[in-house]
């Protein structure tokens, strides 16, 4: 090595040693040593899988910026910088929260939200007096209440809402001068809800809904000035009635006491100046309905399962934003006032349901012509009998639920975004940006339907983050029980001319997130509280950490800092020199020799051969482009032909694509035991002169891609396409369940599966697979795996993808849209357009019938709208939602069974003896391999490849 170049590395460690001492001087200790115990007592009662609190081992929290860790930027009068806040949200943290949590005497915020944190809350937190946002919510925590929690001055908002919370609520709440925000729904909490807590002045929101709350419903609430949502659903205040004062709460938005066991009459709410929602279904609340005019805000009134009776009231008429009104299943009479939908002008996102079944309803007064965005629903009453209203008595549906899509209104040219990139709005023009993406559920909203309000939602949220509206896109949104609608918002950059990089900058990003976390959005009435899931950075955000807190170093340490460094730094340059020269002549003996990178582990794999450098040479004619079929970002494929004749697939890897010995030997030794008609093999690997190459069998008639975009003359008939979904489920199925350890393939697309010389299904390329998770010590089994999302665009789970949580039904979803890929011959994004979003408009259009492949020539009905039901229900937004594989198997078998018998025949001519003798594989042992979850491999080496080979 010359000179030159030694001295050139010297220099630069020269450098790097002064910046690491620099920094080390800046990291000297700034933070209050006991909030820097206290941090660390909390890191160690933690249980931290994923390693993201690994950089609180080292440094001082506030100057090294630790993950989560939020100081504020001037020290105090005792000289130290203290934790502002901690945010913790979404980090799979398990473990318990410390009792030296008490010692951030300086904290705003904590947030452990969305973890599976247990144990108690710890009594100490009552010790942090300035705390004003105790976020607790979406985690397994136990244990009552502590008293010392309602001695918090500061609190504004107070989540302990998804855990599993007992005992009582203390009447110390009542203390909480300043909190706003009660949310404490979905626990076990229990007793009598103190009367005390009317004396809270601020109070907006209290949320106690989905408890084992009793005793009755102090009237006392009423007193409290403020309070604008008061929900207890689904408790037992048995025998107890709704207090009349009730109608006296002037400033109440929603009213909800869904299955409460309640008794009595029905309150006077027309009082109520701007009540927006009523939900007093699932009692036994009897008599007639007040007569008085309730608001003209009011959007739902839900009485449906008490004994009510008497008539319908008129004055459900003239209420311009009505979108519900459900009476079912009492014992009302008389008529139904038409004059409740008959003056009502709708726009096109506008509905009304009328449920009104199993009453003792005579007839109809009025009209009959019912608009057709109104629903009137009459069964079970004797007007039935009546032909004439036969239409009203048809069964009832039931509301809308599930993910619903909206107008996607961009309309931008052919050329695709590199992913993660999208498409922006078109305002002022098309243009690639990179998203902000944030999972956001309305907890409490004041509607039935969310979809005539989206325009005023999106105009609520980017006026509350101060952006442009059209910098938000909202595609989807899904209604769940509660009720609660959850969406993810997608927040983009804005356009400016001449722009290179279409990003938000650091700062922007540091904003935007903490409007959010900190909940500066201002409350909006209508749309109710708000739930953040996750704020996700993609790509080039992920480095965007919350910045250090700013603070200079003395010139004194910094000029002993620099005076240390001149003094080290002769004597580095010397050992960095002799080092280098080491390393250089080792490199040169490395390259000398042709050893094979696997010749130091002695392991050998039954089933597969470890080939030699020369025998792939020569199967490839010295990897020539005339045996090229195939190549991605890993590397290129080649067909080869071994000297016993077997024609072969010879995936080789770049140089600059190679992973490490011991994981490529993980990667070969796991591929090794999938063994699975339906799953292409492998045959063998070449670890010499530095090569990583794995040889597989060849399929002769390419990808499922190649045969459905129309490359190949022949097209498959439907029968054909249904046999290829059954394979292809097959094959994933047995690596849910029955491989050696079940996997969760990550990558399933129509260019990874493969066909043979029969035509039958193979799944391939399992380089960016992840091994399923498995029980910890306790026998628990984790229901997902956390993870850096891969995999491509239009087939990724959409959980996943804003989750980082991995499960089967990640799986189940990229299948989904492949099944969709063998209906329609659409590519998963084309245009723009995305292949899930436009079936489904067809589908819920009617129009299903006009999206299907025209090639796959005539097919029955009933089996295609089989196979379209099943394909859709794959691609559910909802994890839970989606079928399991072995259920989408099942289904497939029925739709086969189903076929005539003339595809029967081509069918079975086409299925091989050892496909007729299979069974499917039993679900029972999907634990039984007893591995960590961990990414198989650390490369794409099997994974990318979109193959150019044709049918012969």
């Amino acid at each position: 090595m010359s000179g030159s170049k030694v001295s050139l590395i010297g220099i630069s460690l020269i450098l790097w040693v002064c910046w690491s001492l620099l920094f080390t001087g800046a990291d000297s200790q700034v933070t209050h040593p006991d909030e820097v115990k206290a941090l660390r007592a909390i890191k160690k009662s933690l249980v931290d899988p994923n390693g993201n609190l690994s950089n609180w081992r080292r440094g001082d929290p506030c100057r090294s910026n630790w993950t989560g860790i939020l100081c504020y930027k001037e020290t105090n009068n005792d000289g130290y910088l203290h934790v502002r806040e901690l945010q913790l949200l979404d980090m799979n943290l398990s473990g318990k929260l410390s009792s030296e949590l008490g010692r951030l005497s300086y904290m705003k915020i904590l947030d452990v939200m969305w973890n599976a944190i247990t144990g108690t809350i710890p009594k100490e937190i009552g010790n942090i007096k300035t705390l004003e946002l105790l976020l607790l919510n979406g985690n397994q925590l136990t244990g009552s209440l502590p008293e010392e929690l309602g001695y918090l001055p500061n609190l504004n908002r107070i989540q302990i809402d998804q855990n599993h919370i007992s005992g009582p609520l203390p009447v110390s709440f009542a203390n909480l001068k300043k909190t706003e925000h009660f949310h404490m729904n979905n626990n076990s909490i229990s007793g009598q809800i103190p009367p005390e807590l009317s004396k809270l002045p601020k109070l907006l929101h209290l949320l106690l809904d989905n408890n084992n709350l009793s005793g009755y419903l102090p009237p006392e609430l009423a007193q409290i000035p403020n309070l604008h949502i008061l929900q207890l659903d689904n408790n037992n205040f048995e025998g107890s009635q709704i207090p009349e004062s009730y109608g006296n709460m002037s400033r109440l938005l929603k009213l909800s006491l869904r299955n409460c066991s309640l008794q009595g009459q029905l309150p006077n709410l027309g009082n109520i100046p701007n009540l927006t929602y009523i939900d007093l279904s699932f009692n036994q609340l009897s008599g007639p309905i007040p007569s008085e005019k309730l608001s003209d805000n009011i959007t739902t009134i839900d009485l449906s399962y008490n004994n009510l009776n008497g008539t319908i009231p008129s004055n459900f008429s003239g209420l311009p934003h009505l979108q519900k009104v459900s009476l079912a299943n009492n014992s009302l009479s008389g008529s139904v006032p038409s004059i409740i939908w008959q003056n009502r002008t709708f726009n096109a996102t506008e509905t009304l349901i009328l449920d009104l079944r199993s009453n003792k309803l005579l007839n109809i007064s009025g009209t009959l012509v019912v608009p057709q965005n109104v629903t009137v629903s009459l069964q079970g009453n004797p007007l039935c009998s009546n032909s004439v209203l036969f239409k009203f008595c048809e069964p009832y549906n039931g509301d809308a639920d599930g993910t619903l899509q909206l107008a996607n209104n961009t309309d931008c040219p052919l050329l695709a975004c590199p992913p993660p990139y999208e498409y922006a709005l078109p305002f002022p023009t098309c243009f690639c940006a990179l998203p902000l993406l944030v999972g956001y559920r309305l907890k409490s909203p004041g509607f039935h339907d969310f979809r005539p309000y989206v325009h005023r939602f999106e105009w609520y949220i980017t006026s509350g983050l101060k952006l442009n509206q059209s910098q938000l896109r909202l595609n989807t949104f899904a209604l769940e029980a509660g009720p609660r609608v959850r969406m993810y918002l997608r927040i983009f950059p804005i356009f400016v001319d001449n722009s290179s990089s279409h990003l938000f900058n650091k700062s922007e990003v540091l904003r935007l997130r903490s409007m959010f976390t900190g909940w500066l959005i201002p409350d909006n009435d209508f749309f109710g509280p708000y739930e953040l899931l996750n704020f996700t950075l993609l790509a080039d955000y992920r480095e965007f950490i919350p910045p250090p807190s700013s603070s200079s170093i003395s010139k004194g340490a910094l000029a002993g800092i620099i005076l240390g460094v001149i003094a080290g730094a002769v004597t580095i340059s010397a050992f960095v020199s002799l080092v280098i020269l080491r390393l250089h002549m080792k490199k040169h003996h490395h390259a000398g020799s042709k050893r094979n990178l696997l010749s130091k582990i002695s392991v050998k794999i039954d089933g597969v051969k470890e080939f030699n450098f020369d025998e792939l040479t020569l199967a490839t004619k010295n990897f020539n482009n005339s045996s090229l079929v195939g190549q991605g970002g890993y590397g290129k494929v080649y067909k080869g032909t071994l000297t016993d004749g077997t024609v072969v697939a010879i995936k080789r890897a770049l140089e600059g694509s190679l992973q490490g010995q011991k994981e490529f030997l993980t990667e070969i030794e796991l591929l090794s035991r999938l063994h699975h008609r339906n799953l292409v093999s492998l045959l063998g690997y070449c670890g010499e002169e530095g090569e990583q190459m794995l040889v597989y069998e060849f399929m002769p008639n390419g990808t499922l891609r190649d045969h459905i975009s129309g490359k190949c003359k022949e097209p498959l008939s439907f029968a054909m396409r249904l046999r290829v979904a059954l394979g292809s489920a097959k094959g994933i199925l047995y690596l849910h369940t029955e491989a050696d350890p079940p996997i969760f393939h990550r990558d399933i697309k129509a260019s990874n599966i493969l066909l043979d010389s029969k035509f039958i299904a193979k799944v391939a390329d399992f380089g960016l697979s992840r091994l399923a998770p498995v029980p910890d010590l306790e026998g628990t089994l984790p229901a997902h795996v956390s993870t850096v999302v891969k995999g491509t665009p239009g087939y990724l789970d959409p959980e996943y993808f804003l989750t980082h949580k991995l499960t089967d039904k990640s799986d189940v979803y990229s299948l989904g849209v492949v099944f969709l890929e063998l209906l329609t011959g659409m590519q998963p994004i084309s245009h723009g357009k995305n292949i899930v979003r436009e079936v489904n408009l067809a589908y819920r259009s009617g129009m299903i019938f006009n999206v299907f492949d025209d090639r796959m020539g005539s097919y029955p009905s009933e089996c295609v709208e089989k196979f379209i039901n099943l394909a859709l229900k794959c691609c559910q937004e909802e994890t839970e939602a989606r079928p399991s594989m072995a259920e989408v198997v099942r289904e497939l078998e029925n739709i086969r069974l189903m076929m005539p018998e003339s595809d029967s025949i081509i069918r079975d001519s086409l299925v091989t003896d050892s496909e007729k003798d299979s069974s499917t594989p039993s679900s029972t042992s999907a634990m039984k391999y007893p591995y960590v979850s961990a990414d198989v491999s650390g490369s794409d080496l099997v994974s990318g490849v979109v193959p150019s080979i044709h049918p012969r």
